[in-house]
């Protein structure tokens, strides 16, 4: 386990390494070395500082904290399909934020996107928690949240159709399709602690969804509450999840692919999966955005949250077929 994540950790500082040299205006390792120690000229001072350094850091936290949700959400329904965004946290977050760009308060006051993307978060996280107050099966949580996110998607919809101008138009739009590009080092600052403590929350949430995987009975003997293991596992998925969408706009997919990723090699157990996935979550996302950097041609930018959902939506269906014949 230490071993996997000292490799996954140093895969991932590789990465960031590569993705600062990379773009239109290529740095090569002795000149991001000379930036990092303030030699450099202004203009590798500034593309590092201001353009690549926050893009690829906020891809990392993002990741992580979408791999991290998504791994411990699995684990607390008991289904290998559970993903931040099936479950609605992740619609119900951008949801909010589009309804600040279409009011124009996106505009007024820019902090108002990320407190309107946590709140969002925060009442799908509400909804849920009212299910499991109900001691709803994981069935039930499931569909709920399911339910949930078709209608904050409907919801969206709405807005953009009823958008007063093309550019709030535009703006959701754009919004949706998720990206870590123009964003600064205060944007990192601003989403990093509410992903690290929500990462924290998930793991402190591991030796009851250990106990989970056999079964609620199981557990109940053992002492675990199941309510209580439930709460702490949506409070961390929401905070991860709406920093994230509140920074980076929704990017899907991630959740549902890091854990199925790190399995293999660490087990079925939750608590063993959690940290892992958080970094092969940014490792993910990181490498989205490499790949999204060089296929944007000038004027056409290739968004982040695309590239997720090409790749994710094949490895869904190719997990659903896979549980069927499971099944049969």
């Amino acid at each position: 386990m230490i071993r996997m994540l000292i490799l996954l950790a140093l895969i991932l500082v590789a990465l960031l390494i590569i993705s600062l040299g990379l773009g239109a205006y290529e740095i090569s390792l002795k000149q991001l070395l000379l930036t990092f120690l303030g030699q450099a000229d202004s203009v590798q001072q500034t593309v590092l500082w201001q353009i690549r350094l926050p893009r690829s850091l906020l891809a990392i936290l993002v990741g992580a904290g979408l791999g991290a949700s998504g791994a411990a959400l699995q684990g607390l329904l008991r289904n290998p399909l559970a993903d931040p965004g099936i479950i609605g946290i992740a619609s119900t977050s951008s949801l909010f934020a589009a309804v600040i760009i279409y009011t124009g308060l996106a505009i007024n006051w820019p902090g108002s996107l990320f407190i309107g993307a946590l709140l969002g978060a925060g009442f799908a996280a509400l909804f849920l928690l009212t299910l499991a107050a109900l001691r709803a099966s994981a069935t039930s949580l499931i569909l709920g949240g399911v339910a949930l996110s078709s209608m904050a998607t409907a919801a969206t919809a709405l807005l953009m159709n009823l958008s007063p101008n093309p550019w709030a138009l535009s703006e959701i739009a754009y919004w949706l399709m998720g990206s870590v590009a123009d964003r600064s080092l205060f944007d990192v600052a601003l989403a990093a602690p509410f992903i690290f403590i929500g990462i924290l929350v998930l793991m402190k949430s591991g030796r009851g969804l250990d106990l989970l995987t056999l079964g609620e009975d199981t557990a109940a003997t053992a002492g675990v509450s199941i309510s209580k293991t439930g709460i702490w596992v949506v409070i961390g998925s929401m905070l991860c999840v709406g920093a994230g969408v509140a920074s980076a706009g929704a990017v899907g997919f991630v959740g549902l692919a890091a854990p199925h990723l790190v399995r293999p090699f660490i087990g079925h157990l939750p608590s063993r999966s959690i940290l892992p996935s958080a970094l092969v979550g940014g490792i993910l996302l990181l490498i989205a955005d490499m790949v999204s950097r060089l296929l944007s041609g000038p004027g056409t930018p290739l968004y982040l949250g695309v590239i997720t959902a090409l790749l994710g939506a094949p490895l869904f269906l190719f997990l659903v077929f896979k549980s069927q014949k499971e099944r049969v």
